[in-house]
């Protein structure tokens, strides 16, 4: 079974109140039960950790680099200028998937910029709370998995 570690970034704990006419009515513990029944087909063991301290995102990437076996992120707005963040992925020794509900490029410009984008294999943004499903098959493809 492989091990993979969820990241939520900032403000995520709030979908399904936060902005519903961009990011939706979906929150976050639906958008896991999701995972968790996909996770199950694939043969995949999830942890989940939501944090608005880019501290706590940074401390649970080191200690995947004991454990996981792959990475799934919405960094959230740590996506355009946390090079922390960033540098933590890239030190990973295991394949990284960032994603997103929105399509970053299609909003604000500065939405467009991605510094922790370079630091993973892949990305999918814009189809909303599929981005994560996508993102885990993936990620799943990835590094072996079904």
């Amino acid at each position: 079974m492989k091990r993979i570690l969820i990241l939520h970034g900032p403000n995520l704990n709030l979908l399904g109140r936060r902005e519903p006419e961009i990011y939706g009515r979906t929150t976050l513990a639906e958008i896991e039960e999701a995972l968790d029944l996909l996770a199950r087909e694939l043969g995949a063991e999830l942890h989940f950790l939501q944090a608005n301290s880019e501290g706590e995102l940074l401390a649970a990437l080191h200690a995947a680099m004991d454990w996981a076996d792959g990475v799934l992120i919405n960094p959230a707005a740590y996506t355009h200028y946390s090079l922390a963040l960033r540098d933590a992925l890239a030190a990973l020794s295991v394949p990284v998937v960032e994603v997103h509900l929105t399509n970053v490029f299609a909003r604000e410009g500065f939405r467009a910029q991605s510094v922790t984008a370079p630091a993973a294999k892949g990305f999918v943004a814009g189809f909303g709370p599929q981005s994560y499903l996508l993102g885990l098959r993936g990620l799943m493809g990835l590094i072996g998995g079904s």
